[in-house]
């Protein structure tokens, strides 16, 4: 898409906040990309009024388009997909299906977004099933795992796909010609593991992915792989493990260091080390999972994100419009699914 405008459409009303922490991104990201074109999805009137408020309701580059329903966060995603068709999450997703904007970006229902956007973008031929995917920081940068949280449970050829998907993703967005991928597991010996993983592994290692083997949960961080490949109850769990742990370390510190009026002045020494540290595990600048296997672009952002995390969000489907991640997807799963059914 070198040297096209892009047009990306905003889920405005979903996550905690709706428009304002949307609308604040949006303009964000329009200064950061010249070429980048939004659309504001969503209750017209709410959006005109936060508009104002950032005194920005003429910028020729965002558009609204007007939904009269929001799916709730808590929302059962069968009914946000049986009876919310004119809901903000359904019009930003209908717009990719329609070919009026390459993306969408959504804060909301994670289910109801999943749900949706299965059900009117369908899968890429040769993917089961989509996957979620983010990036996590690692000691080399960070690292791409895939699935966390829309497939509870997978079989050998599921894992497989997800592999794929992830070895494409990481390479369009990291410029990594061959991202070396592992496969989360309880050991790193072969004999270790349910049989569906061993399998998945038989199936990994026969295609032409960078397969580097079975993974620990410790690998995750340290940087030896650059797409960490589990089903989605694993992953969900490792990453709420994560920022449970994160959370944790930063009240110790924060309780250590205001414990006495030395260490308060030790804290006032060591401030630039620890605004760095905070800066490079920040996790507003990860924000951004993409479902993967869709034929569409669609980036989920946490729910409670605020707007600079949101930014970090459309940032992502920016690349991968940019990168056309979907049809590299579906090059990629033609070609490792056919070696894969010769050698099988």
């Amino acid at each position: 898409m070198a040297g096209e405008s892009l047009r990306i459409s905003l889920d405005a009303m979903g996550g905690d906040f709706g428009p304002s922490v949307v609308i604040p991104a949006a303009l964000s990201a329009l200064k950061a990309h010249r070429d980048l074109e939004l659309v504001l999805v969503g209750d017209e009137s709410a959006l005109r009024r936060e508009l104002e408020n950032h005194k920005a309701g003429n910028n020729p580059r965002l558009a609204i388009r007007h939904a009269s329903e929001t799916v709730a966060m808590d929302e059962a995603p069968s009914r946000a997909l049986r009876y919310k068709k004119d809901s903000s999450m359904r019009v930003a997703i209908d717009m990719v299906k329609h070919g009026d904007v390459n993306a969408c970006v959504s804060a909301g229902n994670t289910g109801a977004l999943m749900a949706t956007a299965r059900f009117v973008l369908k899968t890429i031929p040769g993917i089961d099933r989509p996957a979620i995917l983010s990036a996590i920081p690692s000691l080399r940068g960070h690292t791409h795992m895939l699935d966390l949280g829309a497939n509870a449970d997978c079989d050998s050829e599921q894992l497989f796909q997800f592999a794929v998907m992830g070895s494409v993703l990481a390479s369009a967005v990291n410029d990594v010609p061959e991202p070396r991928v592992g496969l989360l597991n309880i050991g790193e010996e072969e004999g270790k593991g349910v049989e569906r993983v061993k399998k998945a592994g038989e199936l990994i290692s026969n295609s032409d992915l960078n397969y580097v083997g079975f993974v620990e949960g410790n690998d995750i961080y340290t940087g030896a792989v650059d797409v960490v490949v589990c089903d989605g109850f694993s992953g969900n769990v490792a990453l709420k493990t994560s920022e449970g742990l994160a959370t944790m370390v930063s009240h110790y510190i924060r309780e250590e260091f205001s414990r006495n009026w030395y260490t308060r002045l030790a804290g006032l020494g060591a401030w630039p080390v620890l605004s760095a540290l905070r800066t490079r595990m920040d996790p507003r600048a990860y924000n951004g999972a993409s479902l993967l296997g869709l034929q569409g672009i669609v980036v989920k952002s946490h729910g409670g994100a605020d707007s600079f995390a949101f930014a970090n969000a459309i940032r992502m489907a920016v690349l991968e419009v940019r990168r056309e991640v979907p049809r590299s997807i579906g090059d990629r799963v033609a070609s490792a699914l056919g070696e894969a059914g010769q050698t099988g």
